[in-house]
């Protein structure tokens, strides 16, 4: 009787440990916590199309560039960390570097950079191209061409745009040729263009935002249109990993959320990492713009 004893003691044991084990394994997979979900609303013509957005590092400000060209910021309101309203600070309608305004399809705004020097560059789409603009201004400062651009779809261009911490900038279109064919993320640094990565496409999501967290990891934020409302789907990468060290953060059901399709990563006194997301509202009133945010927890 006391050698079973023991036995099933041994096995107790094991079995402990193994739990103890996938337990720390589930709690090492990163998550996201929704924190808040703000409606902000305005009565002016230009409000709603924001589709590129960054928040300042302590999460007090944000600064967005919408589909019709406008530049606008904004302070975010908090309560204990938890964002509670938006309130519009400037708008301004993004200009030539003559101060011309933009005009028809040059105006598509899609993504928004700024960079550790405060250098702030646009993503645009139709007329697809990667410009640096003041932020102060909102007058465009030129950008590098690259050929590759002219064979992007003409609604579907450079959505997403990203710098790094070395101030690389990271640009992918929106769509590639066929439902397999992976998306191409076009880098720019020392005034060359080159393709430096392939994404790997995954089920009806598209990419629509990006942004790089302190941790140095790309994140992508997806969007995939239903009958039933917009889905969003958030991954992450190691980009100097050789597979890319993919994992999805989050993935939505119908309607969850709208047209979320900025993205801006930031962290607050605390260390805590903050996903902030915009919706663009396509300047339809059966649509909102929304702001969500996630803690990350790794």
């Amino acid at each position: 009787m006391q050698i079973r004893a023991r036995k099933l003691t041994r096995i107790k044991l094991v079995f402990l440990s193994a739990l103890i084990c996938a337990a720390q394994m589930a709690q090492a997979e990163p998550s996201l916590r929704l924190t808040s979900n703000v409606i902000w609303s305005q009565s002016e013509p230009w409000f709603g199309g924001f589709s590129g957005a960054e928040v300042s590092a302590n999460g007090q400000a944000i600064t967005l560039v919408t589909d019709k060209g406008s530049l606008v910021t904004a302070t975010m309101i908090r309560e204990n960390s938890k964002l509670s309203a938006i309130q519009l600070r400037s708008q301004a309608p993004l200009t030539h570097a003559n101060g011309a305004l933009l005009r028809n399809k040059r105006t598509d705004a899609e993504g928004l950079a700024i960079d550790a020097q405060g250098r702030a560059f646009v993503s645009f789409e139709h007329r697809h191209r990667v410009v640096q603009i003041d932020l102060k201004s909102a007058r465009t400062l030129g950008g590098i061409p690259n050929p590759d651009f002219a064979s992007l779809q003409p609604n579907a261009g450079l959505e997403a745009l990203a710098v790094d911490a070395n101030g690389t900038l990271f640009t992918l279109p929106e769509l590639t040729g066929n439902a397999d064919t992976p998306f191409p993320v076009f880098t720019l640094t020392n005034n060359e263009w080159k393709i430096a990565h392939h994404i790997p496409r995954s089920g009806p999501f598209l990419p629509v935002g990006a942004d790089f967290g302190d941790d140095g990891l790309f994140y992508l934020l997806e969007r995939a249109i239903t009958p039933l409302g917009f889905r969003s789907r958030i991954r992450r990468f190691n980009l100097t990993a050789p597979d890319l060290g993919e994992e999805t953060l989050i993935t939505t059901g119908p309607g969850r959320f709208d047209n979320l399709e900025a993205l801006s990563i930031w962290r607050n006194k605390a260390g805590q990492t903050y996903l902030t997301l915009i919706s663009d509202d396509n300047f339809m009133a059966i649509q909102r713009t929304q702001i969500v945010e996630f803690i990350l927890t790794e």
